[in-house]
């Protein structure tokens, strides 16, 4: 009969017809989904990518937008956050260790453990999906040992998951599998937060929510009131921000045309504060020590100009160089620097912005792989460089000028340490208090950064990046 055979051959086509006992082949927007997903996880486990640069391209490259897009980025960066939960669960599942089942059948495990978890997706479309990847990447005998696992996997839920794998008796272990942080990671947070320890469990579940874009209207060239009337909405507490709900930043004209950009609230708040903090004496010249890749340049930049004064960004590399002179205007003088070794005269700027080279234990919101690729070894090796860049920007600040030492981490160890270590060899420096100046500077009611005179930023408590800011005077 004509009719049911153009059917069947239409079907055909659109690759629609099932294997007996098979999952679906849709060979549409969904597989391609799932393998941008798992392209960028692979990048990310063996050659270090970051996911927060390399997905946005990857969406571009293969068309995809809306929807298609939301999935792809839901997909990559839940199964990068929960990574640590999710193979506690596959370890339990499989009948083979973790250790020595093979990397991109591994990472196709815990990306269908996501969606079979912490997803709306349905556990046969999760598993189905999931096997058709497997043989696409190791081959139909790993799709068999894929659709075993994923099947044991799909019997509970995360909860009940949770209440098996997560040790009872083992609170710091608790949190760690609970919330898919590396152990020294939570052991480091809950010292962090001091006498607030009991919060640790927020912090944890804020480290792992899927953050909002926030957009810096970079002074002089556009303001916060433009974006929202774009339709961003107004910020809790930089005068200068807007968040937005939805949708690509550059489909708002401010960002577009470079008079704004991205950047985290804490980031923001924090240059605000160098530039408000009280000093004595001129005001004309600035420094950012490091500033690539140049988000807090732009702001100060502008601040600068509408001060009349001068900016100097640096940066050791000159890549990252090229991109603060994209992110800054033609008064900002650009230069590829070693910070350790300034090339300038003792004394030449009035103020100094020294956002360190730090683990980044304050931004794994937006950029989860770091708590699997970082060790507690990165603090002890970064902590002479911090040190080091300090003392450097101290040289560079006059007497009576101000310096701001920035980490987006907590950690004791990259914050109040180094900055107390610094000082402890100084008599000409004294500390400001900056949560004070904070207040000053923000356009709503900040609190919480602490008794002084340091500030902490966390995301539970601020819905922005852990970032640390210490103000110091030179005093003679």
């Amino acid at each position: 009969m004509p009719p049911a055979r153009n059917a069947r051959t239409a079907r055909d086509r659109r690759g629609h017809d099932r294997r007996p006992g098979g999952p679906r082949r849709t060979g549409g927007p969904e597989d391609l989904v799932r393998r941008t997903a798992f392209d960028v996880i692979r990048a990310v486990q063996t050659r270090d990518a970051y996911a927060n640069l390399l997905l946005p391209s990857r969406l571009r490259d293969r068309d995809l937008t809306g929807r298609d897009a939301a999935l792809a980025t839901e997909l990559t960066y839940g199964t990068l956050r929960g990574l640590g939960t999710y193979d506690a669960v596959l370890a339990l599942c499989s009948d083979r260790p973790l250790r020595r089942i093979d990397g991109p059948l591994l990472d196709v495990l815990r990306l269908g453990a996501h969606q079979l978890l912490a997803t709306r997706i349905p556990p046969h479309a999760a598993v189905g999906t999931a096997v058709e990847l497997a043989r696409s990447v190791s081959g139909p005998g790993q799709a068999k040992f894929a659709n075993a696992v994923l099947r044991k996997v799909a019997t509970r839920d995360l909860a009940a998951w949770l209440e098996i794998v997560a040790p009872p008796g083992d609170e710091v272990g608790r949190l760690s599998v609970t919330h898919s942080h590396p152990r020294w990671i939570v052991t480091a947070l809950r010292d962090a937060l001091g006498a607030d320890r009991d919060e640790i469990e927020a912090l944890l579940a804020a480290d792992n929510a899927r953050p909002r874009v926030t957009l810096v209207a970079k002074p002089g060239r556009a303001t916060a009131e433009e974006l929202v009337e774009a339709g961003a909405e107004p910020a809790a507490y930089s005068p200068q921000a807007a968040l937005l709900p939805e949708g690509d930043p550059a489909a708002v004209a401010a960002v577009r045309e470079s008079r704004a950009a991205v950047q985290d609230e804490a980031s923001q708040l924090v240059a605000l504060a160098l530039a408000a903090a009280p000093l004595d004496g001129p005001d004309a010249t600035w420094l950012d020590l490091c500033a690539g890749p140049g988000g807090k340049a732009g702001l100060l930049a502008g601040l600068a100009t509408l001060r009349d004064a001068r900016l100097v960004a640096c940066d050791l590399q000159h890549h990252r160089a090229a991109l603060v002179r994209r992110a800054v205007d033609d008064r900002t003088g650009v230069a590829v620097v070693d910070g350790t070794v300034p090339a300038w005269r003792p004394g030449a700027f009035d103020r100094v912005l020294l956002d360190a080279p730090c683990t980044g234990l304050g931004a794994l919101r937006r950029r989860p792989e770091s708590r699997w690729r970082r060790q507690p070894s990165s603090v002890a090796e970064l902590g002479p460089l911090q040190r080091s860049l300090l003392a450097s920007a101290l040289e560079a600040v006059r007497p009576g000028g101000v310096v701001a030492y920035v980490t987006c981490s907590p950690h004791l160890a990259e914050t109040r340490v180094v900055v107390d270590d610094v000082l402890r060899r100084r008599q000409d420096v004294e500390r400001l208090d900056s949560p004070a100046v904070l207040a000053e500077v923000a356009s709503g009611g900040l609190e919480g950064l602490g008794d002084g005179p340091y500030a902490q930023f966390w995301p539970h408590r601020h819905g922005t990046d852990a970032m640390f800011l210490a103000l110091l005077r030179r005093t003679g």
